[in-house]
């Protein structure tokens, strides 16, 4: 497939290929990621955790530019009940394993190529399936699957906070946010410093993280039931690959697990990724039977580790998808992202 960009003509090409070398998909994928413009869940430690089990019939995609590589990404090949066959971006969708909801996801982008939708329009049309199931994706997936007949089945504001503007901002993060947000955020951290100084730890190795993450599930998991909601840890599936992420993840310092606490009292945990300036709040617990009638633990904790990643120089404080109530609270925008589907493959040359 050839197309033109604002470089002058070149010569797109894309092809699937199916894996039998994790170990050496691994490689090709740490070296490519160093040069490419991915968010967390495209590395290779999030991508490579527990591959083995997840991907039952992988296949990856390459795409390259005049000879160059310019994208790739990792599908799983599942067969549906009418005979035909589906492929998962990232995802091997079996719902138990996708339940680890996978969020700025997409195909791996050099970084001259992050928005570069021929690209990942020429990489679409060489899957050749039935259909294509991408999770999670930005605008620029969006508009490329368009032209391959895919058709968006949900999008969702991620939220974010921009750390940038909250250091160069007078009154810093809290300056930002509306009256009754900073009021809030006072009062509750007013009302816990009463029990002891308002502290946040980040664990100090893989022992402590899986320590903080075992007790932000019993945290997480009291929630949830109460609402009566099964809850993720629920999962086995969950657990299991969170372990192995923290083991791959801590020690590479993308992965922070922190506690926070009033004195000796634990308000709650977050269970954050940390990759290249950006932080995501993937998960948390909160201890919400222990609170008074004006703390507010989830504000508290997610305040307090805004302001810790804004003093380590963090570009960007990501809630990812949902407009719950806190996120909007606390962010400065939002980010569209995507689920879609390609039903065929004929995508049209522009």
């Amino acid at each position: 497939m050839s197309d033109k960009n604002a470089a002058g003509p070149r010569k797109l090409e894309a092809w699937l290929e199916p894996v039998a070398d994790f170990a050496a998909l691994g490689a090709h994928w740490r070296s490519f990621e160093a040069a490419a413009a991915g968010s967390f869940f495209q590395s290779w430690t999030w991508t490579g955790c527990l591959a083995e089990a997840r991907f039952a019939d992988p296949w990856r995609l390459r795409v390259t530019a005049d000879g160059r590589e310019i994208a790739l990404g990792l599908f799983n090949r599942r067969r549906a009940w009418w005979g035909g066959a589906r492929l998962f971006l990232g995802e091997s969708g079996d719902p138990l394993w996708d339940a680890l909801f996978i969020e700025e996801n997409g195909l791996l982008l050099a970084r001259e190529a992050m928005a570069d939708t021929d690209a990942i329009a020429a990489g679409l049309a060489a899957l050749g399936w039935r259909r294509v199931v991408l999770s999670g994706v930005d605008a620029a997936h969006l508009t490329a699957a368009a032209r391959c007949g895919g058709r968006a089945r949900e999008t969702r504001d991620a939220p974010f906070v921009d750390l940038v503007a909250a250091r160069q901002r007078d009154g810093g993060f809290l300056a930002g946010r509306s009256a009754n947000t900073r009021y809030q955020l006072r009062r509750s951290a007013r009302s816990y410093a009463a029990r002891g100084d308002l502290r946040l730890r980040r664990a100090a190795d893989v022992a402590e993280a899986e320590a903080f993450l075992d007790a932000l599930a019993v945290l997480h998991q009291r929630s949830w039931i109460g609402r009566g909601k099964p809850g993720a840890f629920a999962n086995p599936r969950f657990l299991r690959f969170h372990r192995e992420l923290i083991a791959r993840g801590h020690p590479r310092g993308e992965i922070d697990l922190l506690r926070v606490a009033a004195g000796e009292e634990v308000l709650g945990y977050l269970y954050n990724f940390v990759w290249r300036g950006a932080v995501a709040a993937y998960q948390s617990g909160f201890d919400f039977a222990a609170a008074g009638p004006h703390e507010k633990p989830g504000l508290t904790a997610h305040h307090l580790a805004i302001e810790h990643y804004a003093a380590l120089g963090a570009a960007r404080y990501d809630f990812l998808a949902g407009a719950a109530r806190y996120k909007t609270s606390l962010a400065d925008a939002a980010r569209p992202m995507h689920w879609l589907v390609i039903d065929g493959w004929r995508c049209r040359k522009t």
